[in-house]
């Protein structure tokens, strides 16, 4: 499919990835319906990509709720007549120990990061259907392959969209539908607001862990999987090795991975207050795709975190082949 003049419906678009995919379309002609809980947020988003050459509407939609995302879906029907493209990006996250996350932030973290995309994809897929042509892709994430500790409710959840993904497209291989398929993007860390506006109990501010990537790279890779749909992307270097040695050596990497967050993904020198973050209430402001995290240096720090993790497990594979 040819990656311009689409109809393209974006959720999680007032920020981060969401809110970069919608600029890449706009970039491209192509026709949006953006979705976040952040009305002036979207407007303004909505009024850039006019400015980039698209055309787009703002629909306040909380993915949470089954019948906003039906909403959605409506409105872009009603505008545009068709739904080319659909691009699940919505996300929330809590740090924190497991016991000490409030059972309701953790439910809510599951709520909207799992359950959006299936009401996404519950909204997308019959018009779709219908069509006989149509690209679903959902954003899950690296740490759906390997996980992490203090992120429990959005790990599991990455791990569940990568499920999903695979549950869907077997069943449009067994009914005989060719046309429609569905994609799954698994970004490394991506410098977005997510970080600061994630859920915290664990007494340390939350950073992001190097190395860090741009959200437009990520917009890049969505652009493609509309040209040449594949079942999954992994994005960047970081992203791809981890994948590979996560078959290879799962004990150390996850081990691994679990040192590197509690070293690098929580400040040992910062405290943090415990906040709900914006579970409940989106983020004020004007929203924004960049978290500014490449701009106080960590995109410096080029080989630790997982990269360290992706050399330090191919040494050992390495050794025990020889």
């Amino acid at each position: 499919m040819r990656a311009r003049d689409l109809v393209v419906v974006v959720t999680g678009a007032s920020s981060g990835i969401g809110r970069a995919a919608a600029y890449a379309f706009a970039d491209r002609r192509c026709a949006l319906a953006l979705a976040a809980r952040r009305d002036a947020a979207l407007d303004q988003v909505a009024q850039e990509c006019a400015a980039r050459g698209g055309a787009a509407i703002a629909v306040a939609t909380d993915v949470s709720d089954a019948g906003a995302v039906d909403e959605l879906a409506r409105r872009a029907l009603e505008r545009y007549g068709r739904i080319d493209v659909w691009v699940n990006a919505a996300a929330v996250s809590a740090f924190g120990r497991f016991d000490d996350i409030p059972i309701e932030d953790f439910r809510r973290v599951l709520d909207i990061n799992i359950m959006g995309y299936v009401h996404g994809a519950r909204a997308a897929l019959p018009v779709m259907r219908k069509q006989g042509r149509g690209v679903l892709i959902n954003v899950s994430s690296i740490v759906g392959v390997v996980p992490q500790p203090y992120t429990h409710a959005y790990t599991m959840s990455k791990f569940a969209i990568r499920a999903l993904s695979g549950s869907l497209r077997q069943e449009l291989q067994v009914e005989g539908v060719r046309g429609v398929k569905v994609c799954t993007l698994l970004p490394p860390t991506v410098d977005t607001p997510l970080f600061q506006q994630a859920a915290n109990v664990t007494g340390r501010t939350v950073r992001a862990m190097p190395p860090v990537y741009p959200p437009e790279r990520m917009a890049d890779a969505i652009v493609d999987l509309v040209r040449l749909p594949r079942r999954e992307a992994a994005v960047g270097l970081v992203s791809r090795s981890l994948r590979m040695q996560s078959r290879l050596t799962p004990g150390l990497v996850e081990k691994l991975m679990a040192v590197q967050v509690d070293r690098m993904h929580l400040s040992s020198d910062k405290p943090a207050p415990a906040s709900s973050g914006n579970l409940y209430h989106p983020a004020p402001g004007p929203g924004a795709v960049h978290g500014g995290w490449m701009r106080r240096g960590s995109q410096l720090l080029r080989v630790p975190a997982r990269a360290a993790l992706v050399f330090a497990a191919a040494s050992v594979v390495s050794r025990r082949r020889r």
